[in-house]
């Protein structure tokens, strides 16, 4: 597998890997209530089965019956050890997912890691990469212990399973959305070592990683490994670089890629448009969003609500209300409803226009669609009208409201 050396730094141990992950995530520990009398002892138990003094054999389905109708997740190690002392103790990947389940419930995620620890030597049974995936989730999103999250990525092996690339993006997507953006690469050059192939989403979350951390350039390298690793850049990859570089104020490189994309044969989507409308709007160049947003219908590209909504904020930054006004009616006929923000600004554009009728047809519309004006708003809108001395319905072509 071949990645630009510049953006990786060298994975020396398993052990420092580890140790640069954020540990300030591990907020989550469990500690089991001391009972405070006899009689909530008693209560505590009468909600726990024994399975000791169970004498009939018990299939499967009943063991796994019995830990999902268990009242009190708090119990489920020591049910789980009454369990395991039965002669008809035969686990598999259905009892052990309802017993990390179950833990996860009670945040309980040390016992998690105590039953994985056992798990592993019992050998019992056969773990998809699926009943990983989902361990990895909690650890990562429920527990917040980033680096136990890793450390069963690269433990599965142990369990006689290799994780597959789905599982293997998903601990990056995690290191991604909690800023651990140095271990991201650490983690990637561990793919030869676990037989992952690194596909295009692979690939798309660490350039989405760069961009989110500001480096822009190396994001443009990553785009240019894929066709080293026989991958193919989709709408995704584009738009997640020319995100970066709107948010940076570098819009016209945007549109290099979109003339990349086109060559490439890349097929657009949306979002890149309103990407693209956004990145222009907020330079003040609210006209050519308009003009953009024209050459993506000529394009067969079928914009999305948040086009729409992109493209009426062009509008009203350029202060051009009249034509703002027939847009919205655009939207609403094809049942798409302008946004709070928006009608207070036509309100307070109409507003210092003084055309009454306007901001009366923009008022009505806001209310039917659920919004309520602030009192900031009302004061502008009385004043417009207390002002208004030449009753102007509209500015907008004398258009008449019912």
């Amino acid at each position: 597998m071949i990645f630009p050396s510049h953006l990786l730094h060298t994975l020396k141990s398993r052990q420092f890997l580890f140790a640069r992950v954020n540990f300030s995530l591990l907020f989550h520990h469990y500690a089991p209530s001391k009972s405070k009398s006899k009689s909530n002892d008693d209560d505590r138990r009468s909600c726990s089965p024994d399975l000791l003094s169970h004498k009939d054999w018990l299939s499967q389905p009943q063991v796994i019956r019995i830990f999902q109708n268990l009242k009190d997740p708090n119990f489920t190690l020591s049910l789980f050890d009454q369990l395991t002392s039965r002669k008809d103790y035969r686990p598999n990947e259905s009892l052990y997912s309802t017993l990390i389940n179950k833990l996860a419930l009670a945040k309980n995620f040390d016992g998690i890691e105590t039953l994985m620890h056992r798990i592993k030597l019992e050998r019992k049974c056969r773990l998809s990469d699926l009943f990983f995936r989902d361990v990895i989730k909690i650890y990562g999103h429920s527990a917040g212990r980033i680096n136990r999250a890793i450390e069963t990525l690269f433990d599965m092996p142990n369990y006689k399973c290799w994780p597959t690339t789905a599982t293997f993006n998903c601990v990056l997507n995690l290191l991604v959305s909690t800023k651990q953006f140095e271990v991201v690469h650490e983690v990637y050059m561990g793919a030869t070592e676990l037989g992952v192939e690194i596909d295009a989403c692979c690939l798309n979350i660490i350039i989405k990683g760069l961009c989110e951390c500001g480096q822009l350039e190396a994001a443009y390298k990553v785009l240019d490994e894929f066709p080293v690793q026989k991958c193919t850049p989709n709408a995704r990859t584009f738009s997640t670089i020319m995100h970066g570089l709107c948010e940076h104020g570098r819009v016209d490189e945007s549109f290099g890629l979109l003339e990349r994309m086109e060559t490439e044969g890349v097929e657009m989507d949306a979002i890149v448009f309103n990407i693209l409308i956004s990145g222009l709007r907020k330079q003040g160049r609210g006209e050519e969003g308009v003009d953009l947003f024209d050459k993506m219908m000529v394009k067969g590209c079928n914009p999305n609500p948040g086009t729409y909504q992109e493209v009426l904020y062009c509008f009203l930054d350029s202060k051009r209300f009249c034509e703002a006004k027939s847009f919205v009616r655009r939207m609403i006929d094809k049942g798409i409803n302008p946004s709070f923000e928006s009608y207070k600004m036509i309100i307070e554009g109409f507003c210092g226009e003084g055309v009454v009728g306007d901001v009366e047809w923009a008022l009505r519309l806001m209310v039917g669609h659920g919004f309520v004006p602030k009192m900031g708003m009302w004061k502008r809108i009385v004043n417009c009208v207390l002002s208004d001395k030449n009753g102007i319905v509209s500015g907008c072509g004398g258009v008449s409201i019912e």
